[in-house]
């Protein structure tokens, strides 16, 4: 199994579950790791057969940017649902950090393990 990874991809948006949270902007760190055979988009030098990252990437920020959501659980699991849908990715690993949000502690955040590792 080849991984295609995402590390510490900022994102803005709504988050939070106190008053306060749901009237600003905070920042969001994503690391994504996704299962793909990358022998096919190698042997021919081939954007289109590769899971390509940047689209990944914009596809996640695009959607948070737009969403108001009060826990990091939920923004992991639904991340981890439209990439597994949209971009026929078999297994992924994701991580969503949270910075600045505990006193005393770099950040927060939750990891996930969704789909079939192969």
């Amino acid at each position: 199994m080849d991984i295609v990874f995402i590390k510490q991809l900022k994102v803005e948006t709504t988050i939070g579950a106190y008053d306060w949270e749901k009237t600003i902007k905070q920042t969001l760190l994503i690391d994504l790791e996704m299962a793909w055979d990358n022998k096919a988009p190698a042997l021919e030098d081939d954007l289109t057969k590769a899971l390509d990252y940047a689209t990944v990437s914009s596809r996640i920020t695009d959607w948070l940017a737009e969403q108001k959501i009060e826990l990091i659980e939920t923004v992991a699991e639904r991340i981890a649902s439209m990439l597994l849908t949209e971009f026929a990715i078999s297994w992924l690993k994701l991580t969503v950090h949270k910075p600045d949000a505990v006193a005393n502690a770099a950040g927060v955040g939750v990891t996930i393990e969704r789909g079939v590792k192969g």
